[in-house]
């Protein structure tokens, strides 16, 4: 298996990523930590997991212990059906970079439930 991929951009996505969904927030903080020290360098997650505050905290003492660099990995996060109207999209956005400690998302994808 690959071990990435490259996107139209040119940037490169793992190919195996870790996912936040039904993480527990308690839990999810020694998940994420845990996975990225065993090689895990794709993170998922989405405002509607209800832990993207604990994925932030996760993300930022990764980096600050010194156990990956920021721009090594590659963050996912999701627009929630209920703000896509243009208006919406900027608090968003804006809430979820906050609620992740971090200055940019890799890839920021738009879910739409029914």
């Amino acid at each position: 298996m690959a071990e990435s991929f490259v996107l139209n951009t040119g940037a490169r996505i793992p190919s195996i990523g870790l996912g936040t969904m039904q993480i527990e927030p308690g839990a999810v903080d020694g998940a994420i930590y845990a996975a990225v020290k065993a090689g895990y360098r794709h993170i998922d997650c989405a405002p509607v997991y209800c832990n993207e505050k604990q994925v932030g905290l996760a993300l930022k003492k990764l980096v600050e212990d010194g156990v990956v660099k920021r721009e090594d990995l590659f963050i996912t996060s999701k627009l929630w059906s209920g703000d896509h109207a243009p208006e919406d999209v900027p608090e968003a956005f804006g809430t979820t970079l906050k609620d992740l400690q971090i200055d940019y998302i890799d890839l920021f994808l738009v879910n739409s439930y029914a």
